[in-house]
């Protein structure tokens, strides 16, 4: 069976790719060219096998700091600045917990991740292969837009302080519609707890 197109491109950068049973999740995030802080620009796509054969979800989020934290200092980056996620794949990296304490995301909890650190207070984001950090503690994590999403259907406009490096959903709806997906990976038995994250820019 021909494997979609955004499997295809992953692939042709060296990843791997799941294609072994159903709801083994692939999931990727979409980097823009366009760049444009504080704006939805980028995409979260999953793409896996169900009983019937291939799907893929294309959801609408931020790979990268709103605003709010690309101009202000933060206690949580210290004087390297806030963090933008490396391109890359972050195998096993994630899993179910809570985020900020809060509900149920999908967490960095297994292991580390690499990050740019843009420290400058500019409303451009920087990526200076100089600076980048790796780091298990950063809290990376795939979210939402709110603090309370299971209970509402609104869609953010601008990623304001919504992220400070994570990678987040616009819409609620969109965002629980990812997490019954990772639910249903995980109740495919023991050892499907754990999610991949692959980060690739725009094609």
């Amino acid at each position: 069976m021909k494997l979609p197109g955004i499997l295809e491109y992953v692939s042709s950068l060296g990843h791997a790719v799941f294609t072994s049973g159903t709801y083994n999740l692939n999931i990727i995030g979409i980097r823009s060219k366009k760049n444009i802080p504080d704006a939805f620009d980028d995409w979260l796509v999953v793409a896996y096998r169900d009983e019937s054969g291939w799907v893929e979800r294309w959801w609408p989020i931020t790979t990268e700091p709103g605003l709010y934290y690309l101009q202000n200092k933060s206690k949580w980056f210290g004087p390297e600045g806030v963090a933008v996620l490396v391109e890359g794949q972050y195998s096993g990296v994630y899993k179910i917990d809570l985020h900020a304490g809060k509900y149920e995301a999908l967490c960095q909890r297994n292991g580390a991740v690499k990050l740019y650190k843009d420290s400058n207070l500019d409303a451009v984001i920087d990526y200076d292969p100089k600076t980048i950090k790796e780091s298990s503690v950063s809290g990376i994590n795939i979210h939402a837009s709110n603090s309370t999403p299971y209970d509402g259907d609104s869609t953010s406009v601008k990623v304001g302080p919504w992220s400070a490096g994570c990678q987040v959903f616009a819409s609620e709806k969109d965002f629980r519609e990812f997490m019954s997906l990772c639910r249903k990976q995980v109740q495919k038995g023991p050892g499907w707890d754990k999610f991949t994250y692959t980060l690739v820019r725009e094609a």
